[in-house]
């Protein structure tokens, strides 16, 4: 059984812990991150989407044949930039006083 930080029998680390290396910086980057400008609020608002663009359901005649769920919860930063975007709107409307609506849909 694999310990955090120790290597497997061939000395390397597992895919796992490896993934784990690379993710985790980049998760605790994205999750610190502070929205403080409007402009880069506006950025954040427009270049993360509100829902899942992946999810769709497959229709013929009318009828569905299958459904495609939604696959972004795959992304290793998708909680981070869910929480980014929302910092990004609380800030348009709370500091800046902005309608948000148009982000919304």
């Amino acid at each position: 059984m694999l310990r955090s930080g120790t290597f497997d029998n061939s000395g390397f680390y597992s895919r796992q812990q490896f993934f784990g290396i690379l993710v985790q910086p980049v998760s605790h980057w994205l999750a610190s991150l502070q929205v403080k400008e409007a402009k880069l609020a506006h950025f954040l608002c427009k270049l993360i989407p509100a829902h899942c663009m992946f999810e769709r359901d497959i229709k013929l005649l009318g009828r569905t044949l299958f459904h495609i769920p939604a696959l972004c919860k795959l992304n290793p930063f998708y909680i981070q930039l869910v929480e980014l975007r929302f910092r990004a709107l609380c800030f348009l409307a709370n500091d800046c006083g902005e309608d948000v609506s148009q982000y919304c849909r």
